[in-house]
C-alpha cells in the first residue's frame, strides 16, 4: 500500500469510528427513551438525539469525508485495500453520494421530528386517536418525499426507500414475489380455516405471572446463546433490539398476563436479532460494516429463531417440561402435543406482531400496498385509517374496531421507516431458504433440538451469516449459503409440510 493511500485510510478509519461512536451514543439515548425515561423528559431528549444524529450526518457528508473517499474510491486505491476496508469504502461512498444531497439542517430537523413523532405515536396508540398522530405523520411523509427528490429515483418513487433497507429491491420484484406467495398462501389459509380439526387454545389465555414469564424468557435466551454479559432484556411498549456494539446488544419485550406467548416469542424474535449483532466479526468493530447485511437478512434470523425453532415440535419436546414447572396450574394437564398445536394455530387476526406464521405475510402486504400508494400520490395520510380497514377486510376478513388496533398498531411510520415492512416478508423467505440449507448441513437438526443442543445451530449461523455483517450483500449471502437466489418456494413448502399435519389436511 503506497504512503498516500495508507495515510488517507488511517484518516478515513478515524472519521468512520467517530461516526460510529456518535451512533452508539444516540442508540443509548433512544433505548432509554423507549424503556425508562420519564415522559416529561422526552421532548428535550428528542432534541439531544436530533443533535447527535445531525452531527453524524454532517461528518458523513463533510468535505473531509468527500476528499478521503475521492482518494480511496479510486480504482488504483481500491486495489490496494483488503476486503474489509474495500467494502467499507464502497459502503461509505454509497451513503455519501446519497446523503450529500440532503442539507444537514433539514436532516437534523427530520430526526428531531421523528423522535417526537414516536412519542406522540405511543400516546395516540394508547388513546386510539389517529387525529393526534396525523399531523406528525403528514410531516414525516412530506420529508421522505422531499428526500426522494434529492436522491432521485428510477421507476416508482418507493424504489428509493426500498433500496435503503434491502439494496437492489424494487416494486417490480416485490410485486412478483408477493404475488406468487399470495397465490399459494391464501388457498392454504382457506383450507386450514375449513378443517374440522382445530386446535384448542383456551389454556394459552389463563393467568401467567409476569415475573415467571420473564424468568422463562431469560432461560430460553441463554439456551439460544444470548450473552447476558453483553446484553440485557427490558420492557417496552413495542419490543425491539438495539445493537450498540457486539459487546452491548439490548433487547426488549412486553408482557400480557393472559397470553404468555406474546413475551416469549417476542423475546425469541428480538433474541434472534441480538444473536446476529453479538456474533459479528471483531474485525468489523468500530466500522459501519458492524451491522446486519440488510433488514431482510436481519429479519430472517429473528423469524428463524422465533418460528422455525421456537414453534417447532422438537424444541418443545425438550423445553415444555421446564415451562410446565413454572406454570403447573396453567399447563400441568396440557399434553406437549396439544401445546404444540395451540402455539401454531392459524387464524386471521388484527395485530401483525401477534399473527401466526402463515397469515403474517398478508399483514405485510397490506402495509406494502399502503406505502406504495402514499408515495405514488394515490393515497393521502388522512385517508390511511379507512384504506387500512378496507384492506384488512379484503385480505384477512377482519376489521379493526378502533385505530389503536388498526393503523396505529406499528411504530415504524412514526420513525419514518417507509420501505422497512417488506423486509419482514423477505425475512420469512430468506429464513426458510437458509433453514433448508441448515438441514442439509445438519441432518440431525431435530434430534439436536429435542436434546436442547442449540449451540451447534448458533455456531453454524455465525460461521455462515452472522460474522460477515455488511461485508457481503444479501444476494451474495443467500447465494453462498444456499447456492441460489431468493426463492419463495421454500417458505411455501415449509408451510405445507408443517401445517397440513397439524390440521389433518391431506
Amino acid at each position: 500500500m503506497n504512503e498516500s493511500v495508507q495515510r488517507a485510510l488511517a484518516q478515513f478509519r478515524g472519521l468512520v469510528k467517530k461516526i460510529k461512536l456518535y451512533q452508539e451514543a444516540a442508540g443509548v439515548l433512544y433505548w432509554d427513551m423507549r424503556t425508562q425515561a420519564p415522559r416529561k423528559g422526552l421532548e428535550a431528549r428528542s432534541e439531544v438525539v436530533g443533535l447527535l444524529s445531525g452531527e453524524m450526518f454532517r461528518l458523513s457528508v463533510s468535505p473531509e469525508m468527500g476528499s478521503l473517499l475521492e482518494v480511496l474510491a479510486a480504482p488504483e486505491a481500491l486495489e490496494q485495500l483488503d476486503d474489509i476496508n474495500r467494502r467499507l469504502v464502497e459502503e461509505c461512498k454509497r451513503e455519501y453520494d446519497r446523503s450529500n444531497k440532503i442539507p444537514p439542517e433539514r436532516y437534523q430537523e427530520y430526526v428531531t421530528l421523528t423522535t417526537q413523532s414516536e412519542s406522540v405515536w405511543e400516546e395516540a396508540k394508547e388513546k386510539a386517536d389517529f387525529a393526534l398522530f396525523r399531523p406528525y405523520l403528514e410531516r414525516v411523509v412530506a420529508f421522505n418525499l422531499e428526500f426522494i427528490d434529492y436522491w432521485g429515483y428510477q421507476g416508482h418513487k418507493y424504489n428509493t426507500l426500498l433500496d435503503i433497507y434491502e439494496p437492489g429491491m424494487t416494486v417490480e420484484k416485490l410485486d412478483r414475489v408477493f404475488g406468487g406467495l399470495k397465490e399459494r398462501v391464501v388457498p392454504l389459509v382457506a383450507e386450514i380455516g375449513q378443517s374440522p380439526d382445530q386446535p384448542d387454545t383456551s389454556f394459552l389465555n389463563r393467568h401467567y405471572d409476569e415475573q415467571k414469564q420473564l424468568e422463562f424468557s431469560r432461560f430460553i435466551l441463554k439456551e439460544m446463546g444470548y450473552d447476558f454479559e453483553a446484553g440485557r432484556i427490558d420492557k417496552s411498549v413495542h419490543p425491539f433490539a438495539t445493537g450498540l456494539n457486539p459487546n452491548d446488544v439490548r433487547i426488549t419485550t412486553n408482557f400480557r398476563e393472559n397470553d404468555f406467548q406474546f413475551s416469549l416469542f417476542s423475546s425469541m424474535h428480538e433474541g434472534g436479532h441480538a444473536l446476529y449483532e453479538q456474533n459479528l466479526s471483531p474485525d468489523l468493530a468500530g466500522t459501519l460494516l458492524c451491522d446486519g447485511a440488510s433488514m431482510g437478512i436481519h429479519e430472517s434470523q429473528s423469524r428463524f429463531w422465533e418460528n422455525m425453532i421456537g414453534r417447532s415440535r422438537p424444541f418443545w419436546q425438550r423445553y415444555y417440561r421446564d415451562l410446565q414447572k413454572l406454570f403447573p396450574a396453567e399447563l400441568g394437564a396440557v399434553s406437549p402435543e396439544h401445546f404444540y398445536r395451540a402455539i401454531n394455530v392459524v387464524k386471521p387476526s388484527l395485530i401483525r406482531i401477534e399473527a401466526d406464521e402463515v397469515t403474517y405475510n398478508l399483514h405485510i402486504m397490506v402495509r406494502y400496498e399502503l406505502e406504495k400508494a402514499l408515495f405514488s400520490g394515490d393515497l393521502a395520510v388522512r385517508d390511511l385509517p379507512g384504506a387500512w380497514n378496507e384492506k384488512y377486510r379484503d385480505y384477512l376478513g377482519v376489521e379493526p374496531s378502533h385505530d389503536g388496533e388498526g393503523v396505529l398498531q406499528d411504530v415504524h411510520w412514526s420513525g419514518g421507516s417507509f420501505g422497512y415492512f417488506p423486509s419482514y416478508a423477505l425475512g420469512n423467505m430468506y429464513a426458510a431458504q437458509i433453514a433448508h440449507a441448515l438441514r442439509k448441513a445438519m441432518p440431525d437438526l431435530d434430534d439436536c433440538l429435542s436434546r436442547g443442543e442449540l449451540k451447534p445451530i448458533k455456531d453454524w449461523l455465525t460461521e455462515h451469516i452472522y460474522r460477515y455483517g455488511k461485508l457481503q450483500t444479501p444476494n451474495e449471502i443467500i447465494m453462498r449459503v444456499t447456492g441460489e437466489e431468493l426463492n419463495p418456494r421454500y417458505l411455501v413448502e415449509y408451510f405445507e409440510n408443517k401445517f397440513r399435519p397439524i390440521y389433518g389436511l391431506a
